[in-house]
C-alpha cells in the first residue's frame, strides 16, 4: 500500500500539512495535519509497504511496544483508507 500520487507536504506554523495538488485537488479537497509519528509513517507511506513495516519503523523511531505501535498504524491506515488517500 502506498498514498496516492499527487499529494506534497509542507511545514505550516511548525506543522506538517498534506494538500492534493493537480488533478487530484479536484477529488480531495482537505488538507490533513500530521503529527511527527503520522508524518513518519507518511514518509514511509511514498513506497509501497504494509502495516508490519510500518509499525517496526514506529518501533525502532520512538522505542514503543509492538502492540502500541500496530495499533497507531492501525489507525492511521485506518483514516487514510477512509479518506480515499491510498492507492488500492
Amino acid at each position: 500500500m502506498k498514498i496516492k500520487s499527487g499529494f506534497v507536504v509542507r511545514k505550516v506554523g511548525g506543522k506538517s500539512v498534506a494538500v492534493a495538488v493537480g488533478e487530484l485537488s479536484k477529488e480531495f479537497r482537505g488538507m490533513i495535519t500530521l503529527n511527527d509519528t503520522a508524518r513518519l509513517l507518511w514518509d514511509r507511506l511514498q513506497q509501497d509497504t504494509d502495516e508490519m513495516e510500518l509499525a517496526q519503523a514506529l518501533i525502532e523511531e520512538y522505542d514503543v511496544s509492538p502492540a502500541k505501535a500496530a495499533a497507531d498504524v492501525e489507525e492511521m491506515i485506518g483514516q487514510l483508507r477512509a479518506a480515499g488517500i491510498l492507492e488500492a
